[in-house]
Protein backbone atom coordinates (compact mmCIF):
# COMPACT_ATOMS: atom_id res chain seq x y z
CA UNK A 1 0.00 0.00 0.00
CA UNK A 2 1.33 3.49 -1.12
CA UNK A 3 0.30 5.44 2.32
CA UNK A 4 0.65 8.94 2.55
CA UNK A 5 -0.24 11.29 6.04
CA UNK A 6 -2.69 14.28 5.20
CA UNK A 7 -3.36 17.21 7.69
CA UNK A 8 -6.97 17.25 8.54
CA UNK A 9 -7.34 20.37 8.16
CA UNK A 10 -6.99 20.06 4.56
CA UNK A 11 -9.04 17.18 4.45
CA UNK A 12 -11.81 19.62 6.21
CA UNK A 13 -11.46 22.13 3.68
CA UNK A 14 -11.78 19.59 0.80
CA UNK A 15 -14.98 18.15 2.66
CA UNK A 16 -16.60 21.65 2.94
CA UNK A 17 -16.41 22.30 -0.30
CA UNK A 18 -18.25 19.10 -1.44
CA UNK A 19 -15.40 16.50 -1.73
CA UNK A 20 -15.18 12.75 -0.20
CA UNK A 21 -12.79 11.04 1.39
CA UNK A 22 -11.99 7.27 2.01
CA UNK A 23 -8.70 6.51 3.84
CA UNK A 24 -8.43 3.00 2.86
CA UNK A 25 -6.72 1.97 6.09
CA UNK A 26 -8.54 1.78 9.58
CA UNK A 27 -7.83 4.62 11.97
CA UNK A 28 -7.00 4.08 15.90
CA UNK A 29 -6.31 6.15 18.73
CA UNK A 30 -3.39 5.98 21.33
CA UNK A 31 -5.31 3.29 23.01
CA UNK A 32 -5.60 0.83 20.10
CA UNK A 33 -9.82 1.85 20.03
CA UNK A 34 -10.74 1.76 16.39
CA UNK A 35 -12.39 5.00 15.69
CA UNK A 36 -13.05 5.04 11.57
CA UNK A 37 -12.80 1.76 9.57
CA UNK A 38 -11.32 2.20 5.96
CA UNK A 39 -13.89 1.45 3.95
CA UNK A 40 -16.22 4.43 5.35
CA UNK A 41 -16.69 6.90 3.13
CA UNK A 42 -16.61 10.37 4.59
CA UNK A 43 -18.72 13.37 3.41
CA UNK A 44 -19.48 15.05 6.51
CA UNK A 45 -16.99 17.38 7.98
CA UNK A 46 -18.19 16.36 11.93
CA UNK A 47 -16.61 13.06 10.83
CA UNK A 48 -13.31 14.53 10.56
CA UNK A 49 -13.89 17.61 13.58
CA UNK A 50 -14.54 14.42 15.99
CA UNK A 51 -11.05 12.45 14.88
CA UNK A 52 -9.87 16.03 15.96
CA UNK A 53 -11.07 16.19 19.37
CA UNK A 54 -9.58 13.04 19.80
CA UNK A 55 -6.04 14.13 19.34
CA UNK A 56 -5.76 13.11 15.94
CA UNK A 57 -4.43 15.83 13.32
CA UNK A 58 -3.33 13.36 10.67
CA UNK A 59 -5.02 10.66 8.77
CA UNK A 60 -3.17 7.71 6.74
CA UNK A 61 -4.50 7.65 3.39
CA UNK A 62 -3.86 4.74 0.55
CA UNK A 63 -2.42 7.16 -1.39
CA UNK A 64 -2.78 4.48 -4.66
CA UNK A 65 -6.50 4.96 -4.69
CA UNK A 66 -6.97 1.13 -4.69
CA UNK A 67 -8.85 0.97 -1.32
CA UNK A 68 -9.00 4.37 -0.70
CA UNK A 69 -8.66 8.26 -1.64
CA UNK A 70 -10.02 11.90 -2.29
CA UNK A 71 -12.27 13.17 -4.54
CA UNK A 72 -13.41 16.59 -5.18
CA UNK A 73 -17.30 17.52 -5.65
CA UNK A 74 -17.39 16.93 -9.06
CA UNK A 75 -16.10 12.98 -8.85
CA UNK A 76 -12.57 14.19 -9.83
CA UNK A 77 -9.85 11.86 -8.13
CA UNK A 78 -8.03 13.75 -5.99
CA UNK A 79 -3.59 13.16 -6.17
CA UNK A 80 -1.42 12.83 -3.00
CA UNK A 81 2.27 13.52 -3.92
CA UNK A 82 4.62 12.15 -1.72
CA UNK A 83 4.91 15.40 0.86
CA UNK A 84 1.79 15.12 1.65
CA UNK A 85 0.39 17.92 -1.22
CA UNK A 86 -3.23 17.67 -1.97
CA UNK A 87 -3.82 18.53 -5.83
CA UNK A 88 -6.26 17.88 -9.00
CA UNK A 89 -4.56 16.50 -11.99
CA UNK A 90 -5.58 18.62 -15.20
CA UNK A 91 -4.20 19.13 -18.57
CA UNK A 92 -2.22 22.21 -17.77
CA UNK A 93 -0.58 20.56 -14.67
CA UNK A 94 -1.52 19.98 -11.07
CA UNK A 95 -4.04 22.67 -9.42
CA UNK A 96 -4.73 22.58 -5.41
CA UNK A 97 -7.60 20.88 -4.46
CA UNK A 98 -10.49 23.09 -3.45
CA UNK A 99 -10.72 23.54 0.16
CA UNK A 100 -6.96 22.15 0.79
CA UNK A 101 -3.88 23.85 1.62
CA UNK A 102 -5.18 26.80 2.43
CA UNK A 103 -3.58 29.55 5.65
CA UNK A 104 -5.58 30.42 8.93
CA UNK A 105 -6.69 33.73 7.34
CA UNK A 106 -8.25 31.94 4.10
CA UNK A 107 -9.66 29.05 5.89
CA UNK A 108 -11.30 32.06 8.46
CA UNK A 109 -12.51 33.73 5.57
CA UNK A 110 -13.92 30.80 3.59
CA UNK A 111 -16.00 30.06 6.69
CA UNK A 112 -17.18 33.61 7.06
CA UNK A 113 -18.96 33.33 3.63
CA UNK A 114 -20.39 30.18 4.06
CA UNK A 115 -21.82 30.96 7.50
CA UNK A 116 -23.12 34.01 5.63
CA UNK A 117 -24.85 32.09 3.31
CA UNK A 118 -26.30 30.14 6.20
CA UNK A 119 -27.31 33.59 8.30
CA UNK A 120 -28.92 35.05 5.12
CA UNK A 121 -31.27 32.68 4.27
CA UNK A 122 -32.00 31.97 8.41
CA UNK A 123 -32.83 35.71 8.69
CA UNK A 124 -34.78 35.81 5.28
CA UNK A 125 -37.25 33.43 6.71
CA UNK A 126 -37.12 34.95 9.83
CA UNK A 127 -37.86 38.77 8.64
CA UNK A 128 -41.01 36.85 6.38
CA UNK A 129 -42.20 35.55 9.64
CA UNK A 130 -42.45 38.31 11.22
CA UNK A 131 -44.00 40.37 8.62
CA UNK A 132 -47.20 37.97 8.42
CA UNK A 133 -46.87 38.12 12.03
CA UNK A 134 -47.61 41.57 12.16
CA UNK A 135 -49.76 40.84 8.88
CA UNK A 136 -51.90 38.84 11.09
CA UNK A 137 -52.32 41.07 13.17
CA UNK A 138 -53.62 44.09 11.48
CA UNK A 139 -56.18 41.51 9.87
CA UNK A 140 -57.33 39.73 12.98
CA UNK A 141 -57.49 42.97 15.16
CA UNK A 142 -54.51 41.34 17.34
CA UNK A 143 -54.37 37.56 16.59
CA UNK A 144 -51.14 35.69 15.28
CA UNK A 145 -50.14 32.07 14.66
CA UNK A 146 -47.44 31.64 17.57
CA UNK A 147 -46.79 28.05 16.20
CA UNK A 148 -45.59 29.45 13.79
CA UNK A 149 -43.49 31.80 15.06
CA UNK A 150 -41.53 29.55 17.26
CA UNK A 151 -40.86 27.43 14.63
CA UNK A 152 -39.19 29.41 12.27
CA UNK A 153 -37.05 31.61 15.74
CA UNK A 154 -35.99 27.55 16.74
CA UNK A 155 -34.29 27.52 13.61
CA UNK A 156 -32.48 31.23 14.04
CA UNK A 157 -31.87 30.25 17.43
CA UNK A 158 -30.18 26.56 16.37
CA UNK A 159 -27.90 28.83 14.33
CA UNK A 160 -27.15 31.24 16.65
CA UNK A 161 -26.12 29.55 19.66
CA UNK A 162 -23.69 27.14 18.11
CA UNK A 163 -22.09 29.97 15.84
CA UNK A 164 -18.90 31.62 17.45
CA UNK A 165 -20.14 35.48 16.90
CA UNK A 166 -23.31 34.66 14.76
CA UNK A 167 -23.66 38.66 14.71
CA UNK A 168 -20.84 38.57 12.13
CA UNK A 169 -22.96 37.17 9.74
CA UNK A 170 -26.01 39.06 9.30
CA UNK A 171 -26.12 41.27 6.43
CA UNK A 172 -26.44 45.67 8.23
CA UNK A 173 -29.30 47.46 6.31
CA UNK A 174 -27.56 51.28 6.23
CA UNK A 175 -29.22 52.56 3.23
CA UNK A 176 -33.11 51.99 3.74
CA UNK A 177 -35.97 52.26 6.43
CA UNK A 178 -39.08 50.45 4.58
CA UNK A 179 -38.52 47.38 6.28
CA UNK A 180 -36.77 48.64 9.39
CA UNK A 181 -39.70 46.89 11.78
CA UNK A 182 -38.93 43.31 10.46
CA UNK A 183 -35.40 43.79 10.24
CA UNK A 184 -35.08 45.17 13.63
CA UNK A 185 -36.45 41.93 15.28
CA UNK A 186 -34.46 39.37 13.51
CA UNK A 187 -31.30 41.90 14.50
CA UNK A 188 -32.48 41.86 18.44
CA UNK A 189 -32.84 38.55 18.37
CA UNK A 190 -29.67 37.46 16.53
CA UNK A 191 -27.85 40.27 18.85
CA UNK A 192 -29.36 39.28 22.05
CA UNK A 193 -29.25 35.79 21.42
CA UNK A 194 -25.49 35.95 21.19
CA UNK A 195 -25.27 38.04 24.41
CA UNK A 196 -27.24 36.10 26.42
CA UNK A 197 -25.04 32.73 25.37
CA UNK A 198 -22.03 34.82 26.53
CA UNK A 199 -23.05 36.09 29.52
CA UNK A 200 -24.76 32.38 30.40
CA UNK A 201 -21.27 31.06 29.68
CA UNK A 202 -19.24 33.64 31.53
CA UNK A 203 -21.78 34.15 34.86
CA UNK A 204 -21.90 30.89 35.31
CA UNK A 205 -18.61 29.72 35.31
CA UNK A 206 -17.96 32.39 37.64
CA UNK A 207 -20.49 31.30 39.82
CA UNK A 208 -19.29 27.23 39.18
CA UNK A 209 -15.35 28.84 40.68
CA UNK A 210 -16.90 30.16 43.91
CA UNK A 211 -18.76 26.83 44.55
CA UNK A 212 -15.70 24.48 43.21
CA UNK A 213 -13.26 27.19 45.52
CA UNK A 214 -15.71 26.10 48.64
CA UNK A 215 -15.42 30.18 49.92
CA UNK A 216 -16.98 31.23 53.36
CA UNK A 217 -20.48 30.82 53.33
CA UNK A 218 -20.55 28.38 50.49
CA UNK A 219 -22.87 25.78 51.86
CA UNK A 220 -23.09 22.32 51.32
CA UNK A 221 -25.66 20.24 53.40
CA UNK A 222 -23.83 16.77 52.62
CA UNK A 223 -20.59 17.47 51.89
CA UNK A 224 -18.07 19.57 54.22
CA UNK A 225 -14.59 19.80 52.27
CA UNK A 226 -14.25 18.00 49.29
CA UNK A 227 -16.87 16.79 46.39
CA UNK A 228 -18.39 19.94 45.56
CA UNK A 229 -19.70 18.91 42.03
CA UNK A 230 -17.96 20.90 39.08
CA UNK A 231 -20.14 22.95 36.90
CA UNK A 232 -23.32 22.13 38.78
CA UNK A 233 -24.53 25.80 38.40
CA UNK A 234 -25.71 27.36 35.03
CA UNK A 235 -27.89 30.38 34.56
CA UNK A 236 -29.85 29.74 31.76
CA UNK A 237 -30.90 26.03 30.22
CA UNK A 238 -31.61 25.48 26.84
CA UNK A 239 -35.09 25.64 26.42
CA UNK A 240 -34.95 28.52 28.38
CA UNK A 241 -32.78 30.40 26.25
CA UNK A 242 -34.73 29.52 23.38
CA UNK A 243 -37.83 31.76 25.27
CA UNK A 244 -35.73 34.34 25.53
CA UNK A 245 -35.55 34.90 21.76
CA UNK A 246 -38.93 34.61 21.19
CA UNK A 247 -39.09 37.78 23.57
CA UNK A 248 -36.24 39.43 21.71
CA UNK A 249 -38.10 38.53 18.35
CA UNK A 250 -41.20 39.58 19.16
CA UNK A 251 -40.13 42.56 21.81
CA UNK A 252 -41.57 45.33 19.47
CA UNK A 253 -44.79 43.54 18.60
CA UNK A 254 -46.91 45.87 19.77
CA UNK A 255 -45.74 48.82 17.45
CA UNK A 256 -48.20 46.95 15.14
CA UNK A 257 -50.20 49.16 17.15
CA UNK A 258 -48.95 52.40 16.58
CA UNK A 259 -50.02 54.73 13.64
CA UNK A 260 -47.64 54.25 10.60
CA UNK A 261 -47.31 58.26 10.71
CA UNK A 262 -46.54 58.44 13.76
CA UNK A 263 -43.60 55.39 13.72
CA UNK A 264 -42.41 56.87 10.60
CA UNK A 265 -42.47 60.46 11.10
CA UNK A 266 -39.65 62.50 9.58
CA UNK A 267 -39.39 65.40 12.25
CA UNK A 268 -39.86 65.74 16.04
CA UNK A 269 -42.42 63.65 18.05
CA UNK A 270 -44.98 65.66 19.72
CA UNK A 271 -45.36 64.83 23.55
CA UNK A 272 -48.69 62.95 22.65
CA UNK A 273 -47.18 61.62 19.81
CA UNK A 274 -44.04 60.27 21.95
CA UNK A 275 -46.43 59.06 24.86
CA UNK A 276 -48.08 57.02 22.33
CA UNK A 277 -45.47 55.37 20.77
CA UNK A 278 -44.03 54.77 24.15
CA UNK A 279 -47.16 52.70 25.16
CA UNK A 280 -46.23 49.71 22.39
CA UNK A 281 -44.52 47.65 24.99
CA UNK A 282 -45.84 47.87 28.28
CA UNK A 283 -49.66 48.30 27.02
CA UNK A 284 -49.85 47.68 23.47
CA UNK A 285 -47.30 44.83 23.26
CA UNK A 286 -49.02 43.21 26.99
CA UNK A 287 -52.45 43.46 25.73
CA UNK A 288 -51.33 41.45 22.59
CA UNK A 289 -49.87 38.57 24.36
CA UNK A 290 -52.78 38.50 26.93
CA UNK A 291 -55.14 38.33 23.21
CA UNK A 292 -52.66 35.22 22.16
CA UNK A 293 -53.19 34.03 25.86
CA UNK A 294 -49.29 33.99 25.67
CA UNK A 295 -48.09 33.79 29.53
CA UNK A 296 -44.57 33.06 28.91
CA UNK A 297 -42.63 34.78 31.39
CA UNK A 298 -39.58 35.11 29.54
CA UNK A 299 -41.54 37.03 26.43
CA UNK A 300 -44.01 38.90 28.71
CA UNK A 301 -41.21 40.65 30.68
CA UNK A 302 -39.01 41.29 27.25
CA UNK A 303 -42.08 43.09 25.52
CA UNK A 304 -43.19 45.11 28.66
CA UNK A 305 -39.58 46.43 30.14
CA UNK A 306 -37.39 46.28 27.10
CA UNK A 307 -36.98 50.11 27.39
CA UNK A 308 -36.97 50.19 31.32
CA UNK A 309 -34.13 51.56 33.71
CA UNK A 310 -31.10 49.50 33.65
CA UNK A 311 -29.97 51.45 36.70
CA UNK A 312 -31.26 53.41 39.78
CA UNK A 313 -31.62 57.10 38.30
CA UNK A 314 -31.25 56.76 34.30
CA UNK A 315 -33.12 58.77 32.91
CA UNK A 316 -35.85 58.20 29.78
CA UNK A 317 -36.45 54.75 30.69
CA UNK A 318 -39.83 53.55 30.50
CA UNK A 319 -42.13 52.39 32.49
CA UNK A 320 -40.63 53.12 35.83
CA UNK A 321 -43.20 50.95 37.99
CA UNK A 322 -40.33 48.41 38.40
CA UNK A 323 -37.27 48.68 40.03
CA UNK A 324 -34.19 48.39 38.04
CA UNK A 325 -32.87 45.45 40.56
CA UNK A 326 -36.50 43.26 39.72
CA UNK A 327 -35.67 44.04 35.68
CA UNK A 328 -34.11 40.42 35.03
CA UNK A 329 -30.88 40.33 33.22
CA UNK A 330 -32.58 39.05 30.11
CA UNK A 331 -34.28 42.06 29.90
CA UNK A 332 -31.37 44.31 30.40
CA UNK A 333 -29.64 42.29 27.86
CA UNK A 334 -32.32 43.09 25.25
CA UNK A 335 -32.29 46.60 25.98
CA UNK A 336 -28.65 47.18 24.95
CA UNK A 337 -29.45 44.90 22.04
CA UNK A 338 -32.17 47.61 20.87
CA UNK A 339 -30.41 50.40 21.55
CA UNK A 340 -27.64 49.34 19.50
CA UNK A 341 -29.54 48.04 16.57
CA UNK A 342 -31.48 51.34 16.75
CA UNK A 343 -28.96 53.63 16.33
CA UNK A 344 -26.64 51.61 14.13
CA UNK A 345 -29.81 51.27 11.22
CA UNK A 346 -31.21 53.89 8.84
CA UNK A 347 -34.06 55.17 9.93
CA UNK A 348 -36.48 57.78 8.30
CA UNK A 349 -35.35 60.58 10.60
CA UNK A 350 -31.44 59.96 10.68
CA UNK A 351 -28.62 57.92 8.90
CA UNK A 352 -27.10 55.01 10.61
CA UNK A 353 -24.59 56.05 13.43
CA UNK A 354 -20.70 54.28 13.42
CA UNK A 355 -20.63 51.31 14.62
CA UNK A 356 -17.69 51.79 16.73
CA UNK A 357 -19.17 55.57 18.18
CA UNK A 358 -22.14 53.36 19.32
CA UNK A 359 -20.60 50.17 21.44
CA UNK A 360 -18.59 52.82 23.04
CA UNK A 361 -21.80 55.17 23.90
CA UNK A 362 -23.28 52.32 25.22
CA UNK A 363 -20.34 51.64 27.20
CA UNK A 364 -20.04 54.36 28.47
CA UNK A 365 -23.58 55.00 29.43
CA UNK A 366 -23.67 51.54 31.63
CA UNK A 367 -20.38 51.58 32.83
CA UNK A 368 -20.13 50.94 36.73
CA UNK A 369 -23.07 51.44 37.26
CA UNK A 370 -24.04 47.83 39.33
CA UNK A 371 -22.35 44.69 39.77
CA UNK A 372 -24.69 42.83 37.64
CA UNK A 373 -24.85 45.38 34.70
CA UNK A 374 -21.24 45.31 34.65
CA UNK A 375 -21.60 41.83 33.45
CA UNK A 376 -23.92 42.25 31.01
CA UNK A 377 -21.99 44.91 29.38
CA UNK A 378 -19.00 42.96 29.43
CA UNK A 379 -21.09 40.17 27.36
CA UNK A 380 -22.33 43.13 25.04
CA UNK A 381 -18.98 44.24 24.24
CA UNK A 382 -17.29 40.79 23.77
CA UNK A 383 -19.67 39.85 21.38
CA UNK A 384 -20.44 42.78 18.96
CA UNK A 385 -16.74 43.57 19.86
CA UNK A 386 -15.08 46.91 19.81
CA UNK A 387 -14.67 47.31 15.74
CA UNK A 388 -17.80 45.21 14.90
CA UNK A 389 -18.62 43.75 11.28
CA UNK A 390 -18.76 46.44 8.91
CA UNK A 391 -17.01 49.10 10.93
CA UNK A 392 -14.55 51.47 9.08
CA UNK A 393 -10.87 52.00 10.72
CA UNK A 394 -8.10 54.00 9.89
CA UNK A 395 -4.69 52.21 10.16
CA UNK A 396 -1.57 53.72 11.11
CA UNK A 397 -0.30 54.37 7.97
CA UNK A 398 -2.93 56.34 7.07
CA UNK A 399 -5.05 53.43 4.64
CA UNK A 400 -8.74 52.39 5.54
CA UNK A 401 -9.68 49.14 6.25
CA UNK A 402 -13.35 47.43 6.67
CA UNK A 403 -13.78 44.67 9.35
CA UNK A 404 -14.54 41.47 8.52
CA UNK A 405 -15.12 40.28 11.63
CA UNK A 406 -14.85 41.63 15.16
CA UNK A 407 -12.58 38.32 16.54
CA UNK A 408 -9.24 39.74 16.13
CA UNK A 409 -10.60 42.03 14.58
CA UNK A 410 -9.77 40.57 11.04
CA UNK A 411 -9.68 43.53 8.20
CA UNK A 412 -9.11 44.05 4.68
CA UNK A 413 -7.71 47.49 3.75
CA UNK A 414 -9.33 48.85 0.83
CA UNK A 415 -6.92 52.62 0.51
CA UNK A 416 -3.84 53.31 -0.14
CA UNK A 417 -2.12 56.11 2.16
CA UNK A 418 -3.34 58.52 0.23
CA UNK A 419 -7.03 57.40 0.94
CA UNK A 420 -7.41 56.35 -3.06
CA UNK A 421 -9.73 52.88 -3.62
CA UNK A 422 -6.65 50.05 -3.94
CA UNK A 423 -7.43 49.02 -7.54
CA UNK A 424 -6.45 44.77 -6.46
CA UNK A 425 -7.89 43.05 -3.13
CA UNK A 426 -5.12 42.68 -0.41
CA UNK A 427 -5.33 40.49 2.10
CA UNK A 428 -7.28 40.40 4.99
CA UNK A 429 -5.22 41.06 8.52
CA UNK A 430 -5.51 39.79 11.46
CA UNK A 431 -5.25 42.72 14.01
CA UNK A 432 -4.93 40.46 16.78
CA UNK A 433 -1.21 38.82 15.69
CA UNK A 434 1.71 39.97 17.11
CA UNK A 435 3.37 39.46 14.03
CA UNK A 436 1.67 42.25 12.00
CA UNK A 437 4.03 45.47 11.52
CA UNK A 438 2.87 48.63 13.67
CA UNK A 439 2.00 50.47 10.38
CA UNK A 440 -0.78 48.32 9.56
CA UNK A 441 -2.17 48.42 13.30
CA UNK A 442 -5.50 50.65 13.94
CA UNK A 443 -4.88 54.09 14.68
CA UNK A 444 -7.49 55.15 17.26
CA UNK A 445 -6.46 58.78 17.04
CA UNK A 446 -7.92 59.12 14.06
CA UNK A 447 -11.92 59.89 13.41
CA UNK A 448 -13.71 57.43 12.66
CA UNK A 449 -16.44 56.91 9.38
CA UNK A 450 -19.69 54.96 8.69
CA UNK A 451 -19.31 52.56 5.89
CA UNK A 452 -22.24 55.36 3.72
CA UNK A 453 -19.71 57.94 4.79
CA UNK A 454 -16.98 56.20 2.54
CA UNK A 455 -19.29 54.29 0.29
CA UNK A 456 -17.97 55.55 -2.79
CA UNK A 457 -14.05 54.74 -1.67
CA UNK A 458 -15.71 51.06 -1.08
CA UNK A 459 -14.75 48.49 -3.44
CA UNK A 460 -17.12 46.44 -4.63
CA UNK A 461 -16.56 43.28 -3.48
CA UNK A 462 -17.27 45.36 -0.10
CA UNK A 463 -20.22 47.64 -0.56
CA UNK A 464 -23.31 46.56 1.07
CA UNK A 465 -26.32 46.19 -1.71
CA UNK A 466 -28.73 49.60 -1.74
CA UNK A 467 -31.69 47.67 -2.46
Amino acid sequence: MNSTRIKIDDLIGIVKQGGKIKTGVDVYDDQQVLLLERDVLIENVRTLELLQEKGINTLTLDAGGQSGGIWDAQGNQVSISKNGAIGIETKAGTKPAPGAGLGAIEKRLQEIEELKTIAAEKYDHAKANIKRVLGQIRETGGEFDYDEVETHVSELVEFLTVTENPFSYLTKEIFTYDDYLYNHSVNVCAIGTAVVNRFNSNFSAVINDHLNAGAPGTYDPFVKKNGIEKNSYKCYHMDEIQEISMGFFLHDIGKVMVPDEVLNKSGRLTKKEFDLVKRHSHQFGAELLEKNRLKNAFIRNIVKYHHAPLYEGEERGYPVERHPSDIPIYVKIGKLADIYDAMTSKRCYKEAFNQISVVTDIFRQYAKKDTMLQYVLHAFVKSIGIYPPGSIVYLRNGQMAYVLESSGPLAIPFTNTNGETLEEKPDPMDMGDRTVKDKFRIDNRRSIKTPLEVYNLLPSYLQPKTT
